[in-house]
């Protein structure tokens, strides 16, 4: 029922082509407060039906947790529908199916989160149970212990019965040799199975506090309805004391690492390659933007990775880039591939290799920034037609330390960075030294 990781990414546009952009526009206009409590409060209104999505952030994820119970802040999240004193084990979601609703969580590393889409009536209503279980969760020590038996076989299926997902975790390992981001969002697998009701509810009086969250709305309400609601329903209760978001930062990298693993269950051998690179809230954070950009020249259709790994006698099958800028501390710029029939992954590591270098050599052309400005520029404006995608926006932007004024000017900055800058930002980033490089391979190449 719940999601482990809910990637806060905007649907790419599928052509170059889009809508004309004011980029000094304001494109969600969201409205904002604080409760007297501390509490957050972000609207996006959107007037053309009468629904509501409704989310609660928590400035706490996985990498908040303490060495040693990895996975609690996902266990916590499945032991928030587990009861409280007005509803029962999973009579939160009942009542939002019963009223024609949705509902779900998802956690990662930097945040936790609980969301509704309903109309727009029973806005109260969500509200209501949200604020309840904020403060007052009763999880059954009889409905624990088989909720950890479910994080278990989720953790089986989704990361022990996929060679993709063991890979990654050993490479994020790998990457991050202090800092909590390399540790699995679901919890090492003798960690989770050692967890216990305590744990999770040790988590829960910790980090669950009304200055500790952040309320988004999106939809079909006014301002002054959800001042008055907030007030209400999340206001009256008091502030706490939580842990400062204190974390071990990485040690300089001094070194390339490479890591190989084979798997009989692979059926088409990958190459993972990562560096170490700023967000827009840590590190070197003028890159943050022109890094954004690069990896949208990077992924065009016809962009820098289709023409140097996959075109023509390229030897890649397929080639990507990935890379956000919404981290609470330095995060990654990414690449992955996967080889033609016959070929080799060092001949597309190789190829890899060269097209780096030449963007390092002599930078993007003008005609690349502007088609990946275009491309940009587009997708923040579709984001505004989904609501759900608004509302994440901000909870991502805003539990990673950036403010609703950051959000609204990303526009901008995207339309002023220069292709001096994207080379700059690659410079600062694609060091050899400073990379992961690793092999998935079947069985028998090992």
């Amino acid at each position: 029922m719940h999601h482990l990781i809910f990637a806060v990414l905007l649907a790419i546009a599928t052509c170059l082509a889009g809508p004309a952009v004011d980029s000094h526009a304001q494109v969600f206009r969201p409205t904002q407060f604080v409760l007297d409590n501390g509490m957050q409060v972000v609207l996006i209104e959107d007037h053309r039906a009468p629904v509501v999505h409704h989310m609660v952030w928590y400035k706490v994820g996985a990498a908040d947790e303490q060495p040693g119970v990895t996975g609690v802040a996902h266990y916590l999240e499945h032991l928030m529908f587990k009861g409280t004193p007005s509803l029962g084990p999973g009579e939160f979601s009942r009542i939002v199916a019963r009223e024609g609703g949705r509902d779900n969580a998802f956690t990662s590393s930097d945040y936790t989160g609980y969301f509704q889409t309903i109309a727009r009536d029973r806005l109260e209503l969500v509200m209501r149970m949200e604020a309840e279980r904020m403060t007052q969760l009763q999880p059954r020590p009889e409905d624990a212990v088989p909720e950890l038996q479910v994080v278990l076989q989720e953790r089986l299926s989704r990361v022990e019965n996929s060679p993709a997902a063991l890979f990654g975790e050993q490479f994020d390992a790998a990457q991050y040799l202090s800092h909590p981001y390399g540790r699995p969002v679901i919890g090492w697998p003798q960690e989770v199975a050692k967890l216990t009701l305590d744990d999770a509810m040790s988590f829960y009086r910790s980090h669950y506090a009304p200055n500790n969250a952040i309320l988004v709305v999106a939809g079909d309400v006014t301002p002054s309805e959800l001042k008055r609601l907030a007030e209400k329903h999340y206001g009256m209760i008091p502030m706490r004391p939580v842990p400062p978001r204190v974390r071990p930062q990485e040690p300089p990298q001094l070194a390339a690492r490479r890591l190989s693993m084979a798997d009989a269950r692979v059926a088409q051998p990958s190459l993972r390659r990562s560096y170490l690179a700023p967000s827009r809230t840590a590190g070197e954070k003028q890159h943050a933007v022109p890094l954004s950009v690069l990896a949208e020249i990077l992924n065009a259709p016809t962009g820098r990775l289709h023409n140097a790994l996959v075109k023509g006698d390229g030897p890649a099958a397929s080639a990507g880039a990935w890379y956000s800028s919404t981290s609470l501390d330095p995060t990654t710029f990414s690449f992955g591939a996967s080889p033609k029939q016959g070929r080799k992954l060092d001949e597309v590591e190789e190829g890899l290799d060269r097209m780096i270098a030449a963007i390092l050599a002599d930078g993007v052309t003008a005609d690349e920034l502007r088609q990946a400005k275009t491309v940009m520029q587009a997708e923040t404006v579709y984001a505004r037609d989904s609501l759900s995608n608004a509302a994440r926006i901000f909870g991502s932007a805003l539990t990673s330390g950036q403010t609703v004024e950051d959000v609204e000017v990303w526009p901008r900055l995207v339309d002023a960075v220069t292709a001096e800058q994207v080379k700059a930002a690659a410079r600062h980033v694609f060091d050899l030294r400073r990379s992961v490089t690793g092999h998935l391979l079947p069985k028998e190449q090992s």
